[in-house]
């Protein structure tokens, strides 16, 4: 994996990602550089983006909403993620992505 898109900390995991708001339909859409690529279908405005990526990435690693939080890039398409109580392994099994460049 590249290095710093994802990192392991002692309770979950910091995840890049870069968001592209306005997009047709929700979905991960593998890596880019040093981050995880993911369009949503909320438009940037007023919050709608960072919840519904917050949500959908709730959903797919099976987590709740609260475990996952914003802690850079709030008004950013590049954000840094905190996920708790999920390993690096599980992130990448439940989105299934291989490791960033391949």
């Amino acid at each position: 994996m590249t290095d710093k898109a994802i990192q392991d900390v002692d309770d979950g995991i910091v995840l890049r990602v870069k968001v592209v708001p306005g997009s047709s339909r929700t979905a991960t859409c593998g890596w880019l550089d040093t981050m995880l690529k993911i369009k949503v279908a909320a438009a940037p405005e007023k919050g709608k983006a960072n919840e519904c990526l917050l949500g959908f990435l709730a959903k797919q690693l099976g987590v709740k909403r609260h475990d996952i939080n914003i802690i850079s890039g709030h008004t950013s398409s590049i954000k840094q993620l905190h996920i708790a109580a999920i390993s690096a392994e599980t992130l990448l099994k439940k989105l299934n992505l291989n490791k960033p460049g391949s």
